[in-house]
């Protein structure tokens, strides 16, 4: 099974005030938080308590950037993500969902 989200970073996103000035960058959390988001929405059903198992931040995300969410299951039930800007993996990583 498989998804695919998209999402455009608005430019006055309220995690960019702070993080950082002159030079904003989207916190790891947002990202985190967009991944498990869009999995209940492709599941059609909000998701329960997870673990991120994994995560791997590869790349900085700015103000406008249009991203692409994947989600792969995997045996044992375990969903793979990557988080793509254009061709480039910004966060790829695992979730372990609970039973609801």
């Amino acid at each position: 099974m498989k998804f695919e989200t998209a999402i455009v970073v608005a430019p006055d996103h309220p995690a960019f005030a702070g993080h950082f000035p002159g030079q904003p960058i989207l916190p790891g959390v947002v990202l985190l938080g967009w991944a498990t988001g869009a999995l209940g929405i492709a599941l059609g059903r909000r998701v329960p308590p997870c673990q991120i198992a994994a995560a791997k931040f590869l790349q900085p995300v700015s103000p406008g950037t249009s991203l692409l969410i994947r989600h792969v299951r995997e045996l044992g039930g375990a969903w793979h993500f990557e988080i793509l800007a254009g061709d480039a993996t910004v966060v790829s990583g695992t979730l372990r969902v609970a039973a609801s």
